[in-house]
């Protein structure tokens, strides 16, 4: 309040001496009656915005005409302090906008990053016939097949889903799904036919990955055949050295510990081909336990693919155009139940995948014989031919926040028991893997 009312108080000053000023300095070769008028008209100016005393104003009127030699020397003071005055505000008020428009920049920032992230949610969920409320939270969207995110790749505009393929030989499918093993499918409601159940895609979904770009997708980092590298830790079983066409395991359901977003802990397959460098194919599907794309801790069955080693290909689910999905009754990334408990109850899923000769496309099977959909041939480089290896375990993140190992745990948490009784351990992959030469 001081300074603005001593800027005021300098403004008002300034005025009039500039006034005095200009004409002392440029009007000096008018006569004197000209000067005195000018200083009269100009002080009676002055006298209006000021006082209305007499002896106030005929001080003033007296000390401007008279131009004192003392005059250009004040007019100069002031024109100094007043300018230097003004450089301080302005520079203070320059200081202000900048730190109006960053913090009015911010919001401008968020508000383009929701468009970007809500332009991109309009792209992968899309419309449904019919709409599921699951328990777990999770809206299913019933969406048309033909419609699914993967028909938006162009060599699959205009498509639908292919026929089901023959089935490897000694493999003698049902085709039935015993019992619902998923939470959106507990109510009796399920999508008809002519559709498939997606999970949908919500802000807060996208929002937990680091962009838009990286939504939905494996952070990428250094592939290497040993099985513990950048944070992840592996056990797993595999086989190599030979030509693969199918491979087929039964995965114990667990529900684990994962401590933050971050970390991650999941049991699956993987079916591989190419080196472990830039041009890593791989298929994958089991269960996941993952809080940073699902915003929960829930096990979830998932798939996933890749061409380059998860630089800038692939993605999990239905996330981007890939897997065809073929299968009304089962929704990818949607969370499993019952899972297993120590010492108790026991839970697991069977999965086949295996290569269709006639077409050359990947195929995926859940339990006795229920085909949940495939994987485009022209997807990959390696795989168009075969696998060359076949790996099958567990993995986990530990991003180690503290300097040293988090409570994230693999499986049940367990170490190995002689009592599959109570859980499952890594070598029954072993007892249950079929391998497809």
């Amino acid at each position: 309040m001081i300074i603005s009312c001593w800027m005021d108080l300098v403004g008002v000053a300034f005025l009039c001496a500039k006034t005095r000023h200009k004409w002392y300095r440029f009007d000096h070769s008018r006569s004197r009656q000209q000067q005195q008028h000018k200083c009269t008209e100009t002080q009676t100016g002055f006298q209006k915005q000021t006082t209305t005393q007499g002896s106030f104003s005929n001080m003033t009127s007296s000390s401007c005409c008279k131009i004192s030699p003392i005059i250009p020397i004040f007019v100069s003071y002031l024109l100094v302090l007043s300018s230097s005055i003004c450089l301080v505000h302005s520079s203070d008020t320059g200081k202000n906008l900048n730190a109006t428009n960053q913090t009015t920049l911010r919001p401008e920032e968020e508000l383009h990053k929701l468009k970007f992230i809500r332009a991109h949610l309009n792209k992968i969920n899309k419309p449904a016939v019919k709409t599921i409320q699951s328990p777990d939270g999770d809206i299913i969207d019933c969406v048309e097949t033909h419609l699914q995110p993967a028909f938006d790749h162009p060599k699959l505009k205009g498509q639908r889903p292919l026929d089901p393929p023959a089935r490897p030989n000694g493999h003698n499918p049902s085709g039935m799904i015993t019992e619902e093993f998923q939470l959106w499918s507990f109510s009796g409601e399920s999508c008809p036919e002519g559709t498939i159940p997606i999970r949908r895609t919500t802000e807060q979904d996208v929002l937990r990955a680091t962009s838009v770009g990286k939504f939905g997708r494996k952070k990428i980092r250094r592939v290497r055949r040993d099985t513990n590298s950048n944070g992840h830790e592996h056990a797993v079983g595999y086989v190599t050295g030979d030509q693969y066409y199918g491979a087929k395991a039964s995965i114990n359901v667990w529900a684990p510990r994962v401590v933050n977003q971050y970390e991650f802990s999941l049991s699956q397959m993987w079916v591989i081909s190419g080196s472990f460098g830039d041009d890593l194919n791989t298929i994958e599907a089991g269960w996941q336990v993952s809080p940073e794309l699902y915003g929960d801790n829930y096990p979830r069955f998932f798939t996933y693919w890749t061409t380059d080693a998860y630089q800038a290909t692939g993605c999990y689910n239905l996330l981007c155009s890939g897997f065809v999905q073929t299968n009304n009754r089962i929704a990818i990334g949607a969370a499993i139940s019952p899972t297993s408990s120590y010492n108790g109850g026991q839970f697991d899923i069977s999965l086949l995948i295996w290569k269709d000769p006639k077409h050359g496309n990947w195929w995926l099977e859940f339990g006795s014989g229920v085909l949940v959909g495939y994987w485009p041939s022209f997807l990959f480089t390696h795989l168009t031919d075969h696998a060359s290896m076949v790996q099958f375990g567990g993995e986990i993140v530990n991003s180690r926040p503290s300097g040293f190992h988090t409570s994230t745990q693999m499986g049940s948490g367990h170490f190995a028991a002689k009592d599959l009784g109570k859980h499952h351990i890594s070598e029954i992959y072993k007892l249950l893997i079929g391998i497809i030469t």
